[in-house]
């Protein structure tokens, strides 16, 4: 049994006792696939986390195409350092909070944002003004160490005045709070922050770019293959299948987890129990950019 699984991990062994629908729900299930850059970004997070309390805290900026694994990342921080009840105190304790920036430079939806992710009662018709207390008194109420904001490029749907009174209700969170911040976004968030001296220099870029052949992605590939609970091994790091999962992927961490997702199902299903070219060219795969192509025909 063991010889026969050894290309799988521990927890994709068990996962072979299952039925085939429910080892199918377990492929779907999402799942973190760790790989060097990833554990590097989230050790600066974590000395981040710990910073002492100045009236300049350092951020980050997390800049990645879309289906970089930005969003992942930051989740997989958030999860590390869950919120807690703190029953000898006044209020639960929120280490991390994580938000998405609201589809403009809009003030006062950012903090109904973080409001609601607290579930804090609030009025969404109240002033500006009024909720900037409000998320103030209760942001510091619950010890919050670390603000992350998801799709920061958002603010770039707006005037150029709105971009710079955004940005700068950014930077007086940071300061009244004593925290660091983390954006996460295109390279267009990049060009958005720059723009503002203070904040740029501030804010530690850091990039996801798009895969290569490589080492590093060979590594990645052998830790989804043993991740993925199919009775055979797929041998995904062979040098022709790297490729062809590279170009169908496009280098993007996401399209390459949903590809493999989407193959091993179809392994299992159709009874092959591994990815191989056959599975790949039975899935009519559809690759980033083409489909970018079919919607702009659309149009």
């Amino acid at each position: 049994m063991a010889d026969a699984t050894s290309h799988l991990n521990e927890t994709a062994q068990v996962a072979l006792q299952l039925s085939e629908e429910d080892r199918i729900e377990r492929i779907r299930s999402s799942r973190w696939i760790g790989y060097s850059r990833a554990k590097k970004t989230l050790s600066q997070l974590e000395d981040m986390l710990t910073h002492p309390k100045t009236h300049r805290m350092p951020s980050l900026l997390i800049v990645g195409d879309t289906n970089a694994g930005k969003t992942m990342l930051a989740n997989r921080f958030v999860q590390s350092h869950p919120a807690w009840d703190n029953p000898d105190g006044d209020a639960a304790v929120v280490p991390v909070v994580m938000v998405q920036a609201p589809p403009g430079p809009d003030e006062s939806r950012l903090y109904n944002g973080i409001l609601e992710t607290l579930f804090v009662p609030h009025q969404p018709r109240d002033s500006v003004a009024k909720k900037q207390v409000q998320v103030l008194r209760i942001l510091k109420h619950v010890g919050l160490r670390m603000l992350i904001i998801d799709e920061i490029h958002n603010i770039l749907s707006g005037p150029v005045s709105k971009q710079r009174q955004f940005l700068n209700v950014l930077k007086y969170l940071s300061n009244d709070l004593q925290i660091p911040l983390v954006g996460l976004g295109t390279k267009e968030a990049l060009r958005a922050i720059q723009a503002d001296p203070q904040l740029a220099s501030r804010f530690t870029p850091v990039a996801l770019p798009p895969w290569r052949i490589g080492r590093e992605f060979l590594m990645l590939l052998a830790s989804f293959e043993q991740a993925l609970p199919l009775r055979r091994p797929s041998k995904l790091i062979e040098e022709r299948m790297a490729r062809k999962l590279l170009a169908m992927s496009e280098g993007s961490l996401g399209e390459l987890s949903a590809l493999l997702t989407a193959g091993a199902i179809y392994a299992v299903r159709s009874g092959s129990e591994k990815i191989n070219h056959k599975v790949l060219a039975a899935l009519d795969w559809v690759s980033p950019s083409e489909r970018r192509l079919q919607a702009e025909r659309l149009v």
